[in-house]
């Protein structure tokens, strides 16, 4: 898969080509060849993360509901705050130790919304939904077995919810978490690999403000392990499935309506820092600058206001990437020192794990 070439001078038109193509943006762990080796490792991957995030929230949660409060009870803030920072904080680590590997998706809203979004394979997505569940069901044991008396960590409606209440509270905060995930993740941006911390500050918040009227789920996986394992449904359990499928479409729907939209237009130059970003001059203006001062050419026009690209807008660093190619389509630099003009030519790239740096060597 190849994304659109990095040329120092982009058009309009060449930026919103490039906006356009967004939909095919990929995080580059997830833009992995379908083989079966690397369905098996996110397979194991997604089992081991779901297990360790839910495993540290439960036992979080059951800590904060020992004595488990009584049906219609006044919300007690300080037990919340405790459980809400447990899923923050369980979510935050797991998901920075396994970004590299999985993506640290740990959600089958999650997975939906990636597979929607195209940034991963239908069979792999199927698998990891079956691996999260089953690592959701395991987690529950375990904290079941290692802690004592029952298992206080179900996801039921209190404070009053009704069911559709309920299932509008689900999806607006599973919704939340989702588009978060997209935006940070997903997206490719200079912030990229801080994106586990605003993930867990986001997932802390829903808590903060979805657990007492129902349970703060966001999350299949999370509400049907304690229901398996305490053999407890309630009528209105549906609601942990359809709500955060819910969330998870409208997420995507409102990403893919602002790709479709061209939103890396509107507001360029986020991510700049003059480095790693080409300036983003419109031929058409440089050539009418160079009527009006005599030929002085694009040496004078560099001393008016540049806009910088968005990295996300026009950096996209995918194993797929064919670095050949870039440098053929790229045409030479050059360093000017008075008269003398010296080129400078790309090396061939050292990162590891075929990752794309631009070095530069005078010669």
């Amino acid at each position: 898969m190849r994304f659109g070439s990095r040329n120092p001078r982009q058009t309009g038109d060449g930026l919103a080509s490039i906006s356009q193509s967004r939909n095919a943006m990929q995080l580059p762990m997830l833009h992995l060849p379908d083989s079966t080796r690397n369905n098996a490792v996110a397979t194991l991957g997604e089992f081991v993360g779901t297990f360790l995030f839910l495993f540290w929230s439960f036992a979080g949660t059951q800590i904060s509901n020992t004595p488990k409060p009584p049906d219609g009870a006044n919300p007690n803030t300080s037990n919340l705050l405790f459980a809400s920072l447990a899923f923050g904080f369980s979510l935050t680590v797991n998901v920075w130790a396994f970004f590299r590997i999985t993506g640290g998706l740990f959600n089958p809203s999650v997975t939906m919304a990636l597979f929607l979004v195209g940034g991963l394979p239908a069979i792999r997505s199927v698998l990891v939904i079956i691996a999260q569940i089953l690592g959701g069901i395991c987690a529950a044991a375990v904290v079941s077995a290692l802690f004592p008396g029952d298992l206080n960590v179900e996801t039921t409606l209190g404070g009053g919810a009704n069911v559709a209440q309920g299932l509008f509270i689900e999806m607006f905060l599973t919704s939340q978490l989702v588009f978060v995930v997209i935006m940070l993740a997903v997206v490719k941006h200079k912030s990229t690999f801080l994106a586990p911390v605003g993930i867990g500050l986001t997932f802390f918040l829903t808590e903060l403000c979805g657990i007492y009227y129902t349970g703060g789920s966001l999350n299949f996986a999370r509400s049907l392990g304690p229901a398996i394992v305490n053999r407890h449904f309630p009528h209105y359990f549906w609601i942990y499935f359809l709500g955060p499928v819910l969330g998870s479409g409208l997420a995507s729907c409102f990403y893919a309506l602002l790709n479709t939209m061209r939103y890396q237009t509107c507001n360029p130059g986020q991510d700049g820092d003059g480095s790693e970003t080409a300036t983003l001059i419109p031929s058409n203006s440089v050539s009418n600058h160079n009527t009006e001062t005599g030929g002085a050419g694009t040496a004078a026009y560099n001393g008016a206001p540049k806009h910088r690209r968005n990295e996300s807008e026009a950096t996209a660093v995918s194993p797929s990437n064919d670095y050949g190619s870039r440098l053929s389509e790229e045409p030479q630099r050059s360093t000017h020192h008075d008269n003398h003009v010296t080129p400078v030519v790309p090396t061939t790239p050292q990162g590891p794990l075929g990752s794309v740096y631009d070095k530069q060597e005078r010669v």
